[in-house]
């Protein structure tokens, strides 16, 4: 799977196992960090992390989990299969500051505000916080769940943690104190695979499930502001009508314009992109303006800073979308020397992307089994009750008791047939 993100010139793509940056606004070359060529892992850090409870060391397959680039834009970070753990500088130009290793492969990362600490969610429900200020020292231990860890995002002023999980549940989690939780944000009925906090709305958090919808919480409280089903809004599944996975689909990615004007949400492995006005009223601040079709299925996206909807596509041809907020609506641009630069960058590196393309879904073994064993009950106890029967009447058919047999004799030559002294 390949995914995006923009930060200030910098457009961020990873796939399989590479990352590859390109500059929007300068015709420089692309900077490309391959993971199979990285540092590999000492054996005292093996060790060292088999005694934390990550048992035997894995082989891993060096493709990239999770990307994320700080506010500025002056840091990025990667974790890979291999569960390295890579910090980049990006300025004055782009270089490795450190590999360290995490104790579970990762899911997802986040940057502090103030860039001093990186945040890594993990698949055992695990967050590791790890210094960008000293990049060499270890990384400590902040929270658990008791699942998979599928999201984390941090609050805009650096109090809190929020992380989502395979249990349908938000956790909101003190920073400093992370033992300390805020508060609960539950009401999805599948894993939580997404979450945005969206600029300018400090105290909204939005969330989208497997459950085909997305939630608006006051995250600090708890409550829930709204909730939109994405199926009465055109969204279909792609799965067949008969289907059991029928009208199933999962939001892949939240994203918002700076200003917190704009909300794009995509579903995975849906060739549509569904954009919302986020408007501070009370009821109903999620708005749905466009839904945007597009001509192959769509990878990731992400908002540059100019307020700049970019979509990058499973195609060599047509990689890359780039639209614009205008007064009709959301128009596709065709011309921008932005978009050809992004083009024939992700062209010349396209080799790199082959093996993303057509993988499976990533949340398809998330989904809940629901096991319904009534029928087979039935079944079951039909056939036991058959088999009661059937030996009630070979029971019936059998020798009968001796004093059945003698009182039987008796009646048959008219004699008085004696009784029993009580």
């Amino acid at each position: 799977m390949a995914v995006v993100c923009c930060v200030g010139d910098w457009l961020v793509t990873t796939c399989s196992q590479n990352l590859v940056a390109i500059n929007i606004s300068r015709n420089r070359e692309p900077f490309v960090f391959d993971c199979s060529t990285a540092e590999k892992k000492p054996n005292e850090n093996k060790a060292e992390n088999e005694s934390q409870g990550a048992g035997p060391e894995e082989g891993g397959s060096d493709v990239v989990l999770a990307v994320a680039m700080s506010a500025s834009g002056n840091y990025a970070a990667l974790t890979d299969d291999s569960k390295r753990l890579v910090l980049f500088r990006t300025r004055p130009s782009w270089q490795c500051v450190s590999t360290r290793w995490v104790v579970r492969r990762g899911t997802s990362l986040v940057f502090s505000r103030a860039e001093d600490e990186l945040f890594v969610a993990d698949k055992s429900g695990d967050v590791y916080s790890f210094s960008v200020v000293e990049p060499q020292r270890q990384g400590e231990l902040k929270l658990g769940h008791l699942s998979m860890l599928l999201g984390i995002t941090l609050s805009p002023d650096d109090k809190y943690i929020i992380t989502a999980d395979r249990d349908e549940k938000i956790r909101v989690s003190v920073r400093k104190s992370p033992y300390n939780i805020q508060a609960f944000c539950l009401g999805h009925t599948e894993f939580v695979s997404a979450l945005c906090v969206p600029p300018g709305h400090p105290e909204w958090l939005i969330s989208g499930s497997g459950d085909g919808t997305i939630k608006l919480w006051n995250y600090e409280s708890g409550r829930r502001l709204q909730s939109i089903d994405l199926k009465q809004h055109g969204v279909q599944s792609s799965s067949a009508p008969d289907s059991e996975e029928e009208q199933r689909f999962a939001i892949s990615r939240i994203v918002s314009t700076q200003d917190g004007r704009y909300v794009a949400v995509q579903c995975e492995r849906l060739p549509s992109i569904q954009l919302f006005v986020l408007d501070d009223v009370p009821d109903g601040p999620l708005t749905p303006s466009d839904n945007l079709t597009l001509p192959h299925t769509p990878w990731d996206m992400t908002f540059d800073p100019q307020g700049r909807l970019w979509v990058l596509l499973e195609n060599k041809d047509s990689n890359v979308l780039l639209y614009t907020h205008t007064q009709e609506g959301w128009q596709c641009e065709t011309e921008s020397p932005d978009l050809q630069t992004v083009s024939e960058a992700l062209c010349l590196h396209w080799d790199l992307f082959k093996d993303s393309l057509g993988q499976e879904s990533q949340f398809q073994h998330l989904y809940k089994v629901n096991f319904d064993n009534t029928a087979s009950y039935l079944e079951r106890k039909k056939e036991r009750l058959q088999k009661e029967q059937g030996a009630k009447r070979r029971a019936g058919n059998g020798p009968r008791p001796s004093g059945a047999v003698k009182k039987n004799k008796m009646e048959s030559k008219g004699g008085p047939v004696p009784r029993s002294c009580s």
